[in-house]
């Protein structure tokens, strides 16, 4: 071939990006000094090619041709064979890329699914399910699944089961993965960004509307609602005109709310009267809410059993019974309010009845203590059995218009050892609210200071003396 020819041809190789020349060589069985010989004229060849390439052909052409000559000088050894020989022509084979990792195939846990169930549909069987729960370190968790949370399978270059991947929730990630002694676990816990913020609204109607014109969801509607439930009854105490105010947290993942924090501070100012609450957590580790004197919010009964509904009927031993027609003592407060309505334990205790007369329809009794009983009746449905414990604020049922009802709603009784008292002035005589010890007032001062000062700024509706790191969630009105 001419100088000319060899020329043209190694032009068209740099056009096809690069493709270096096929150098088939025969199968040769040759002895040492032979193979060397092969090697020098290898080189020989690749060096004439080098020198013939125009000077704006260099770099890579140059660079490869190096590099192969210097392989097939590397193979000339004693234990080389023509199949080394050969593999300079195939220039891939030297450099292979790894082959693309395994896409992950997710399957949703449904209602009623098992693991059986899950694995089979993507796949695989009941054996994979014992290899991972019995050899993985957090196996057993893989059992533990819930109706929304993703299960995700990666295959292996065979085909069987190499990994499984269980999001547990945006927050826990678990990934079992098969090693050369059987599966193995790694858990993943990320923590979501904390974003102080801060809402103020006024009550026109109800706090439910006021809070979402303030933009709070119904989760921290309900919360703040909690809080003050010990020293304010929200359906017969709010007025138009009330404020509240609140500092709190949102919590973000990946730039986006993830879900609703604590409640930092809040206050609630009632008929012209505020009160304020301020989370802190204690010399214990219980954080919980306190006055700005250190009483705990939280105290023995909740004002309501029922939140942000309308009363009915007050507290009257002369009442005109609606069924009967007759004047029989109503002992209680009728809180009206839709079927379904969650009813709320008013204190921690244990039921003692639970069951469904023609008079009181689905009811449940509470015993707090030796001296005092709660009785919730006409309930739609009961959501606590008798001899259970129950806390402050559980869900012990829902509204309903069972027994001698005209219509949903939910009778309250309160008695103080076995004697009919109106739930709304009884809390005036009932034991006073813990308050923190003398030693940890100066703690709890100096922890918080500023959300003292926030609030204050927030209802002398001066933003500008909000803390930096806090943002509005609403304009104040």
């Amino acid at each position: 071939m001419s100088a000319a020819k060899r020329s043209r041809g190694a032009t068209a190789i740099r056009n096809e990006q690069m493709q270096l020349p096929q150098i088939q060589l025969p199968q040769l069985n040759l002895p040492h000094k032979h193979m060397l010989a092969v090697a020098a004229i290898i080189a020989f060849i690749a060096i004439a090619i080098i020198a013939m390439l125009p000077d704006n052909e260099d770099a890579n052409m140059r660079g490869e041709l190096g590099v192969q000559v210097r392989t097939a000088e590397l193979q000339a050894t004693p234990d080389a064979t023509p199949d080394l020989i050969n593999n300079l022509s195939s220039p891939e084979q030297h450099g292979a890329a790894r082959p693309p990792q395994q896409l992950w195939a997710e399957q949703t846990v449904k209602s009623g699914d098992n693991l059986s169930l899950i694995f089979k549909r993507a796949g695989y069987n009941d054996g994979d399910v014992h290899q991972i729960i019995t050899q993985a370190p957090d196996g057993k968790s893989l059992g533990r699944i819930f109706p929304g949370q993703t299960i995700a399978f990666q295959a292996g270059e065979s085909g069987s089961l190499a990994a499984v991947r269980h999001v547990k929730s945006p927050l826990e990630t678990v990934t079992y993965r098969r090693g050369d002694s059987g599966f193995d676990s790694q858990v993943e816990i990320r923590s979501p960004q904390v974003r102080e913020t801060w809402a103020a609204g006024e009550i026109t109607s109800s706090l439910f509307m006021a809070g979402q014109e303030a933009g709070l969801s119904q989760n921290m509607i309900m919360e703040l609602a909690n809080i003050f439930g010990g020293v304010i009854d929200f359906v017969l105490d709010p007025r138009k005109g009330d404020t509240i105010h609140l500092v709190y947290e949102d919590l973000y993942l990946d730039g986006e709310k993830y879900k609703d924090g604590d409640i930092i501070a809040a206050s609630f100012t009632n008929q012209g009267k505020t009160f304020n609450a301020f989370r802190y957590t204690n010399a214990s580790g219980d954080a919980s809410y306190y006055n700005e004197q250190g009483v705990s919010m939280r105290k023995a009964f909740l004002l309501a059993p029922v939140d942000f509904t309308r009363i009915s009927s007050n507290f009257n031993p002369r009442r005109l019974h609606p069924i009967y027609k007759t004047s029989r003592p109503h002992r209680g407060t009728d809180y009206a309010a839709s079927t379904g309505t969650p009813v709320f334990a008013a204190g921690d205790g244990r039921v003692y009845k639970a069951g469904y007369s023609k008079a009181n329809g689905n009811y449940v009794f509470i015993q707090h203590g030796e001296q005092y009983i709660t009785k919730y009746l006409h309930l739609h449905k009961r959501k606590v059995k008798q001899g259970q414990r129950v806390s402050q604020s559980q869900v012990i049922g829902t509204v309903g218009s069972t027994g001698a009802a005209t219509g949903p709603h939910l009778h309250y009784e309160f008695l103080m050892n076995g004697v009919h008292r109106n739930p709304r002035t009884i809390h005036k005589k009932l034991p006073k609210a813990k308050s923190l010890p003398a030693t940890e007032m100066p703690r709890f001062q100096q922890a918080i200071n500023k959300a003292s000062t926030q609030l204050a700024a927030l209802r002398s509706d001066n933003r500008l003396a909000m803390s930096d790191s806090a943002s509005p969630a609403t304009p104040v009105r």
